[in-house]
């Protein structure tokens, strides 16, 4: 059964379970590897983040360019496990969701139940076409790594698969 939603919020992600399509409107923050390790740096020196993390849904992405008449070019998830080291941390600043694709480890479905976060994901190789649901992006922060910077994508009808759910339930299994 396929789910629209337009506001993420922990009401909604309590009801989601593993195998459940979505469609997401909203705002996605983009954070790859190198990101996620500034962003960890930051917070085991307690200094301020660039932006706060609570109530966000990051994507595991690092957009490539866009080229003429395009808000971005093609934006397809990188392996989520690569951000594995990271994730249970930056879940405890409330996070509410990640994106991106493959299997979790289980200390980060650990993290997902205790912090009650979802992990959705999309499809791998359709990058150019996931690019058409982005209506804006927006420079956040770490623009020295070049595509990997964060930025935040308005996004309309994103196509998501609950992976894993705030129970811990997952489609790997």
């Amino acid at each position: 059964m396929e789910k629209v939603i337009r506001h993420l919020t922990k009401d909604v992600i309590k009801v989601l379970k593993a195998g459940d399509f979505i469609l997401f409107s909203g705002i996605l923050y983009t954070a790859r590897d190198q990101a996620h390790k500034k962003l960890l740096d930051l917070i085991k020196a307690k200094k301020p983040l660039p932006f706060d993390l609570k109530d966000k849904v990051i994507y595991y992405c690092g957009p490539t360019p866009a080229l003429h008449g395009q808000v971005v070019g093609a934006c397809g998830p990188t392996t989520s496990s690569r951000m594995d080291s990271f994730t249970p941390q930056l879940l405890s600043k409330g996070i509410l969701a990640m994106i991106g694709k493959g299997q979790r480890c289980a200390e980060v479905i650990a993290a997902i139940k205790k912090y009650q976060a979802v992990y959705f994901s999309t499809y791998a190789g359709c990058g150019a076409l996931l690019s058409q649901c982005v209506k804006s992006k927006k420079l956040i922060c770490f623009a020295e790594l070049g595509t990997e910077a964060v930025f935040a994508f308005e996004v309309e009808k994103f196509p998501l698969i609950t992976a894993i759910d705030a129970q811990g339930g997952t489609i790997y299994e």
